[in-house]
This record gives structure tokens, sequence and C-alpha cells, in this order.
């Protein structure tokens, strides 16, 4: 009985824990204010240049693949309106394992260890078992370039949680593609961080409602008086695949000349036309 009752005063005793640090005060602001506050960050930047590392995690519990992939080094070259190339890099040794580019329009990717060179139509999706097949340059220009809110575009404006972090929350909407005027859609959500208003995600939707991308952002600092984040994490579920982007160093709005996004088929690579039906291999002599 002594024992049972001594287990019953240790059992009610309260456990004093050492809180993790002074709480954050949160930051307030209107929905007018952070519209304002998006579109002065979405125009501020028009161009890239940045040295990275890379991370990419394929597959989803979904399809039962998940692989994570080593950490690689490389190099964004971005401008605005929708231009954009990529070279992932093996670390240490720096030879290229991709290189890939895209004009808005239509992409160019060579991938050296498969001595393959893959081009088609910026618009034309074709997915694949192997979801790293699925990474295209294009994705990645609404993670590093956001476009403004319209000043006619009706925004609604929400508070959110998630975990112990507190939100401001855009939902921006468009006309549904539809006969009838009074049908809306979610085009686009965006979450700042109540900590310090920074803009902590975005989500962006196709028509129908499908969320096509998820990007978060976290890390920001300063470039030459422009405030851009050293941490982007790009999420697209249809494409089943996450890519981490680390920014190691980071020049904005510089003038990159045209010839830097041009990417030609190397000779003797094997040339792959996505979207063309029953494509024949070609390879460049």
């Amino acid at each position: 009985m002594a024992a049972a009752l001594g287990w019953g005063c240790a059992a009610s005793q309260p456990t004093a824990t050492k809180p993790a640090g002074p709480p954050v005060a949160l930051q307030t602001a209107s929905k007018s204010d952070l519209i304002a506050a998006y579109n002065r960050q979405a125009t501020a930047v028009t161009s890239i240049n940045a040295g990275v590392t890379m991370t990419l995690t394929a597959g989803s519990q979904y399809t039962g693949v998940i692989k994570q992939y080593h950490q690689i080094t490389g190099f964004i070259l971005a401008q605005r309106p929708s231009s954009i190339r990529v070279i992932g890099q093996a670390p240490v040794v720096g030879t290229n394992i991709f290189d890939m580019v895209s004009d808005g329009e239509t992409f160019e990717i060579f991938i050296p260890s498969q001595n393959k060179f893959i081009t088609g139509s910026a618009s034309v999706e074709r997915p694949s078992a192997k979801p790293i097949e699925n990474l295209r340059p294009q994705h990645l220009i609404n993670a590093v370039f956001w476009n403004p809110i319209p000043a006619d575009a009706p925004v609604l404006f929400e508070q959110e949680r998630e975990g112990n972090s507190q939100f401001y929350v855009l939902t921006v909407v468009r006309a549904a593609n539809s006969a009838s005027p009074q049908d809306w859609e979610i085009a686009s959500r965006i979450w700042f961080d109540r900590a310090d208003l920074s803009v902590a995600r975005i989500e962006r939707y196709d028509p129908g409602g499908k969320l096509v991308a998820d990007a978060r952002y976290s890390g920001w600092d300063t470039f030459g008086g422009i405030r851009y984040p050293r941490q982007i994490s790009l999420e697209r579920p249809e494409n089943d695949y996450r890519l981490d982007i680390g920014v190691t160093k980071l020049t904005l709005n510089e003038t990159i000349t045209a010839d830097r996004f041009v990417l030609k088929q190397p000779p003797g690579t094997q040339l792959e036309r996505v979207g063309e039906s029953a494509p024949e291999p070609e390879t460049k002599p």
C-alpha cells in the first residue's frame, strides 16, 4: 500500500521543463499590407545568378517508392520573364550530372551519364515511373520568381496555425473555366509567417483545383539591398518529387546574356523528344 501511495504521489508531481526560448511576439498586418509587401518582393527580383546545393527526394508513400538522392552542388541562372538554366554537379569533382534550360516555351536537358539529350514543349508533361525523370527546368521558374497579385483579383484573408507557428494566408481566386460566371477557383495561397511577416509558403493550383506546386521559403537574407530566401523547398505532387535548394552564393538583378540560356545537343548523344507520339531515338553525329 505504501508503495502504491508513493507511486501515486510521484505520478502527481509536475515535471518542470526548460522553455525552448522566449515566446515570439506575433506581428500584425492587414490584407492590403500583405498584398503590397508581396507585390514589392515579387517585382524586386528580375534575374538570379546563384550557387546552390540541391537535394532531390523522389517518390512518395502513395507510390511505395521513396528515394533520397545525395546532395549535389550546382548553379541556377534565371531571368524574367521565363528563362532559366539549372546545372547540377557532383560534389568535389565538379563534373556535370545534368544541364537543363527552358525559355517557357520549350526545354532541353542533357544528362552526360546517360549520353541523353531530352527536349520538348514546356507545356507537355510525360509522367515517368522514375520521378527523377519528371524534373523540368520550367518547374523552378515560379519557385524562384513570383508573379504579382493582379489588382483586380479577388483575395481572401485568413489566419492559420501549423504546429507552433502562426500565419496569415492570402488566397487568390480566379474565374473558373466554366459556363457559369459565378464559379471561382483557387489560383494560389500565400502564407506569411507572423513572427516576421516574411513569405513562408506559396501553393499554386492548376485549373480544376489541383495543387501543382507547394514551395516553402526560409532563411531570409539581404543580398545587395534585396531580401531573398536562402532555403527553398519545392514539392510537385503530380510529378512525385521534392527539390530542396540551399542558396550559397547569390547575385540579383545583373544582366544575363541570352547565350547563357542556350543548350545545344552535344555530338554523339541520343536525342529524345518528349511529347511526340512513338518517338524514334536519334543520335547526333
